[in-house]
């Protein structure tokens, strides 16, 4: 006697038939927020470049100066950073879904990095509030007025104290992105050594708020987050290291 035919359920038939490519457009969305963040954040350097933007160890008559001729430029780079906040936590936790998707090899690192991002998140506001508030405190002075300088030390400040915050998350990510398959060893080690950097250079906050040039030995480690980002970016939206299921 034969044996009865089980009949498929129509809920777990070919479980995998739409699975890969949903998850491959997920992954490619993930990608492409990393290589729209990357390249913000890389224009809005260079524009800082060609603008001259002051250090915050420059004279404090110069930034006064500066602010009052790029207005304009603070209110673009201020609008770039509230595009960047959103960017930043849509990859992050776009990030921890694609190595839980992958089996959640390295979802601890993806966890810490959205932890790390968070904090990012909210420094990353109060540097971009104080410089709202000292490019209005500048609005008509000839010389530089205590109000301003207070405005302009706690930009340095916020921006000195988001890079520890950046350094974590950078850790974070590239270890979960390498741990689950998605990048290969050398993006790994390009995250790790920024994220040093930028946790050494944070570290010092007080300092760079007072014009250190501490700040510079950060510096390193922000271009090699924004490389990392165009490197994962491009290989999520190509597809590389994916799993076939």
């Amino acid at each position: 006697m034969r044996p009865a035919q089980e009949t498929p359920d129509p809920q777990t038939a070919l479980p995998s038939a739409g699975a890969t490519p949903a998850r491959a457009r997920q992954d490619r969305v993930v990608g492409a927020t990393a290589i729209v963040l990357a390249t913000s954040m890389a224009v809005q350097n260079v524009m800082f470049g060609w603008t001259g933007a002051p250090g915050y160890g420059d004279p404090i008559g110069d930034v006064l100066a500066w602010h009052q001729d790029n207005r304009l430029v603070v209110a673009v780079a201020v609008a770039q950073e509230a595009l960047h906040v959103p960017l930043l936590l849509a990859f992050l936790v776009g990030l921890h879904g694609v190595v839980l998707r992958r089996g959640g090899t390295g979802a601890d690192w993806s966890r810490l990095a959205v932890a790390a991002g968070a904090t990012l998140s909210a420094v990353l506001v109060l540097y971009a509030v104080t410089w709202d508030g000292a490019v209005l405190a500048a609005d008509g002075l000839t010389t530089p007025a205590p109000a301003f300088e207070l405005a302009w030390q706690l930009h340095a400040a916020a921006f000195a104290l988001a890079l520890p915050a950046l350094g974590v998350t950078v850790v974070g990510a590239a270890s979960a992105a390498h741990a689950a398959g998605l990048a290969p060893a050398w993006q790994r080690l390009l995250g790790l050594g920024a994220g040093a950097l930028l946790v050494v250079s944070g570290a010092g906050s007080l300092a760079i708020a007072d014009g250190s040039a501490l700040l510079f030995v950060g510096l390193p480690g922000l271009a090699a987050w924004i490389v990392w980002l165009l490197a994962t970016g491009v290989r999520l939206v190509r597809g590389q290291g994916m799993s076939s299921v």
